[in-house]
Formats: structure tokens, C-alpha cells, sequence
């Protein structure tokens, strides 16, 4: 099994860092982290989606964890881009793209370090390996202009 798959499957079922998934304790607490992500937080919004992603406190919607990665990844969170490029790799709530894995687990790395920049970077070398010369061309071509337009229509 290649790296990102690993990584596939320990994000769906490990929490990605300490705290970062546990599921709400009431609905109050969930209404409390909606309200957050709804104005922007973009760990609100990160942690929304390792909430969907995992089915923590809400049910499993890979749709639903596609949707807040983005709104976070678009404002520059690299977790969120990471994790945003492992559903694009797999094909989870939404049509597979390595273009888009690349693109995003590329941008996530630009802007992580130590053992999640080495994660990420092992990831996008996983991607690569599935992808054509042309396509890995268009994935970086990708990355320079969402980096140039700071993430915007992305």
C-alpha cells in the first residue's frame, strides 16, 4: 500500500493531532463549532471536516468534510489542504482528481514543517506516481496560481 493510502486510512480513523477530532460532547458544543466555521475560523472549519470525514458526533458525509477542508483550505490552513487532498486522491465526496490532490497536498507543504512537511511531501510523491508528466505540469501550474491569487478560486 503506497504512502498516501496509509495516510488515507489513518485520517479516517485516528484523530490527525491530539484534540483535533473528538466528536462534540453535546449538540450544543457542535452548534458552537458550526457557528465558528460559518464566520471563517478555519480551524472550526478543519476540524468540521475531520468531524465529517470520521463520523465523529455526526454522520460520516465525505461531501459534508470536502465542503469545510475547502472554506479552510482556501484561507491558507495547510492541515486542511492536506486533508482536503487525500479525499481528491481517494475520490471521497466528490469524483477522484490527482491534479487537485497534487495541487493542494503541494500548497500544504509549501507551508508546513517537520514531520507533517515530510508527511505531506511524502503524500504528493505518492500522487505523482499515479499521474502523467502533463498532468503533474498542470498540478503545479495549479499551485503557483491559487499561491499567486493567495488561495482564492482555487
Amino acid at each position: 500500500m503506497h504512502i498516501f493510502g496509509i495516510i488515507l486510512l489513518i485520517m479516517l480513523v485516528l484523530p490527525v493531532r491530539p484534540g483535533a477530532a473528538f466528536p462534540p460532547s453535546d449538540g450544543k458544543d457542535l452548534h458552537a463549532l458550526q457557528a465558528q466555521a460559518g464566520q471563517g475560523d478555519t480551524e472550526a472549519q478543519n476540524s468540521l471536516g475531520e468531524l465529517y470525514a470520521k463520523g465523529r458526533g455526526v454522520p460520516q458525509d465525505y461531501a459534508q468534510a470536502r465542503a469545510w477542508y475547502e472554506k479552510a483550505a482556501a484561507q491558507g490552513h495547510p492541515l486542511a489542504q492536506n486533508n482536503l487532498a487525500e479525499l481528491y486522491f481517494a475520490g471521497l465526496g466528490g469524483p477522484q482528481d490527482y491534479v487537485r490532490a497534487y495541487m493542494w497536498v503541494n500548497l500544504a507543504a509549501a507551508h508546513m514543517q517537520g514531520e507533517e512537511k515530510k508527511q505531506a511531501e511524502d503524500n504528493r510523491e505518492d500522487v505523482a506516481q499515479r499521474m502523467t508528466a502533463t498532468q503533474i505540469a498542470e498540478a503545479k501550474r495549479l499551485s503557483e496560481q491559487c499561491r499567486s491569487k493567495k488561495f482564492k478560486s482555487c
